[in-house]
């Protein structure tokens, strides 16, 4: 069998289309005689062994990205991962990251195990982000996903971008949407875990009570009064925890929603997310 002669031209050009080194490249393209497509299976069977062998690395860095339709009333959010920060900040990685986002918000994705399944090109954005392990050699994945739909949706990307927003209301009322982005700066800095006191999940409240009880106890006060001290500590918790109830981070006399009320008092927020890295 005669062997393909691989030439400079032929390896930069399978760098450009897969974005593997120069080194593998050549290799890859060796081993299938010249054959760019048995090439890139080539390069892809080393990405799927490395995300085998990545399955147990941290992935503590990365980057979210958050993108609110042309109508204002629907809102995506992804958060893709990485082991170092050096290829948070890499240019190449935030484009594939952008792209992933491009392809939520045109598709309109209600889920991470949705958005995996649709294509990127040619491939499906699982494949991709096994052929982006291949690439960079570190444990990429997409690790969050957040979608809301309301009347008006507003989206605040934290500096840094590693920490995304979301808020959602029942009105177009462009005060309201004026005031929502400081509204979701609030998400963003006080990590709510509930828009309001009834929305709290029920196992979170139960042990925030629970553990309130064994604080009264340890400190010695009488049996009789515990309910009473516990359901202080609840309020306390309700005011430091769900949204509407928290001191409103740019007017500390006010709270969110009295905010809200000043600005307009029929309005309402529907839904709230926060998406984080690290």
């Amino acid at each position: 069998m005669t062997t393909a002669t691989i030439s400079a031209a032929d390896v930069n050009k399978l760098r450009q289309q897969t974005g593997s080194g120069m080194m593998d490249c050549k290799k890859a393209l060796t081993e299938a005689n010249g054959d760019f497509e048995a090439a890139i299976d080539i390069l892809r069977k080393k990405g799927q062994k490395i995300a085998a062998n990545r399955q147990d690395r941290e992935a503590k860095e990365g980057y979210v990205f958050g993108k609110v339709t042309a109508d204002g009333k629907e809102g995506f959010v992804i958060a893709v991962c990485c082991e170092t920060d050096f290829v948070a900040v890499n240019a190449d990685f935030l484009k594939y990251g952008e792209s992933i986002l491009d392809l939520a918000v045109s598709n309109k994705a209600k889920s991470a195990d949705e958005l995996k399944a649709m294509k990127l090109g040619d491939r499906t954005v699982a494949e991709t982000l096994v052929d982006q392990m291949g690439r960079i050699g570190e444990k990429i994945d997409l690790v969050d996903f957040a979608y809301v739909n309301a009347e008006k949706v507003i989206i605040y990307n934290h500096p840094g971008n590693k920490l995304t927003s979301v808020v959602a209301f029942d009105t177009t009322n462009q005060v309201v949407a004026d005031a929502g982005r400081d509204i979701a700066m609030q998400v963003a800095a006080m990590a709510p875990v509930a828009i309001d006191k009834d929305d709290v999940d029920s196992t979170l409240l139960e042990r925030e009570v629970e553990i309130a009880k064994e604080q009264i106890r340890a400190e010695g006060k009488p049996e009789n009064m515990i309910e009473k001290i516990a359901a202080g500590k609840i309020n306390k918790f309700y005011s430091e925890y769900t949204l509407l109830n928290q001191q409103f981070i740019k007017d500390e006399k006010k709270t969110v929603r009295q905010y809200l009320e000043s600005v307009d008092k029929n309005a309402h927020i529907t839904a709230m997310k926060r998406v984080k890295i690290g």
